[in-house]
């Protein structure tokens, strides 16, 4: 599926439709340049599951964790990882296989510890639509059947 935003409250939106409907154990993947909007995504994937506190990246930290929600909200951002054994030591999988929901930017640095049921996300400007455009393609389902 394929959704075009105009704003950032757009795009806010967008995402906590996603939150108030995501289950247990739901794993999002979120891809695209710097400044595209990652942090407003996961803003409002929070908001969607019911987190009040204010929700920025993790860069530093690698992964957030919010539970005041109606389920566990486990924030990564794997920009800065530099050796795949650092996500053994965050204990990657109790929040990859529980029964939280996972939002994971950068993915496609730690691609092989991905689950393989994950909803894949990834947002693109198109300057000549805007400077506010974005375009956002969602793909559900095993990785050999999605493809950006």
């Amino acid at each position: 599926m394929v959704y075009e935003t105009n704003s950032a409250q757009e795009t806010f939106d967008l995402a906590r439709g996603l939150g108030e409907q995501a289950c247990p154990g739901a794993v999002f993947t979120l891809s695209g340049d710097l400044g595209v909007g990652k942090t407003v995504f996961a803003q409002g994937l929070a908001k969607g599951l019911g987190i009040q506190e204010p929700v920025s990246s993790p860069t530093f930290t690698i992964v957030q964790v919010y539970d005041e929600g109606r389920l566990p909200f486990y924030h990564f951002d794997v920009y800065r990882i530099g050796d795949i054994e650092e996500m053994d030591e965050i204990g990657y999988e109790d929040c990859f296989y529980g029964d939280g929901v996972c939002l994971i930017e950068w993915a496609e640095r730690i691609a092989q510890l991905l689950p393989e049921q994950r909803t894949e996300l990834l947002i693109e400007k198109e300057p000549k639509k805007g400077f506010d455009y974005r375009r956002i393609t969602l793909r559900k389902g095993k990785p050999d059947e999605r493809r950006f």
